[in-house]
């Protein structure tokens, strides 16, 4: 009798087990995508924009988001609610991030808002590598590192409502950091396809850029205009 309930306690470990492990790596990750986004081209659409209360951010890419996905090109979400946005723990970035990660949704806002969204969806899933103070740092890092617009104009691709080639675009990129990343359109007023957000992909660590593992879904014309900010 003791040997059969030995038996089916071992069986229903050995059932429960599998469970165990998916809920413990559920909130694990493989890599990030670092995405930026163009102000212009965030502004001048048919839903328009807010410029946050501290002003007009500059004519530069502002980071959207660090984002943990996986090589299957799912991605964790909201991965823990013990953990809220806490602005006193990064009270030393909160000024780079203004310039640096502005928003520009309406009503017009401080960020904090925005940053709250990004961590609590996105940073909370990035725990078991970093904390809220350094997923932040992490992403302002990056920023400085890939300098977008620095890369762009470089190549002779400026925000001045003109079309480019989407292949000059990633190539400029892709020449400036080494890696090559995946361009995001949207579309103006007037439905021409224009540069978005620029997808960058960043190893487990937040500490460097890889080539990405996988790409987002959609597409964008061959030639997309680069409007003004």
């Amino acid at each position: 009798m003791k040997l059969l309930h030995a038996s089916l306690c071992l069986i229903g470990l050995l059932l429960i087990l599998p469970s165990i492990f998916a809920a413990s790596s559920s909130k694990d990750f493989d890599f990030f995508y670092f995405v930026q986004q163009w102000p212009g081209s965030y502004c001048d659409t048919q839903k328009s924009c807010c410029f946050p209360t501290s002003g007009k951010p500059a004519a530069d890419f502002g980071i959207h988001g660090l984002w943990p996905n996986y090589e299957d090109g799912t991605y964790p979400s909201n991965c823990d609610d013990t953990k809220p946005f806490d602005s006193s723990s990064i009270s030393d970035l909160i000024s780079s991030m203004q310039k640096s990660w502005p928003t520009l949704a309406c009503p017009s806002g401080s960020g904090e808002t925005f940053w709250e969204h990004e961590w609590e969806k996105h940073g909370t899933c990035s725990e078991s590598v970093i904390g809220q103070h350094e997923y932040f740092q992490t992403a302002l890092s990056l920023k400085q590192k890939t300098d977008l617009l620095g890369a762009l104009t470089k190549a002779g691709i400026n925000p001045d409502g003109k079309s480019y080639s989407i292949e000059s675009i990633r190539d400029a990129i892709k020449e400036s950091t080494g890696f090559t990343p995946w361009i995001q359109c949207n579309t103006d007023g007037s439905g021409n396809s224009q540069l978005y957000q620029v997808y960058l992909c960043v190893d487990r660590s937040g500490s460097g850029l890889i080539e990405c593992p996988v790409f987002p879904h959609g597409k964008c014309g061959a030639d997309i205009e680069f409007p003004t900010f």
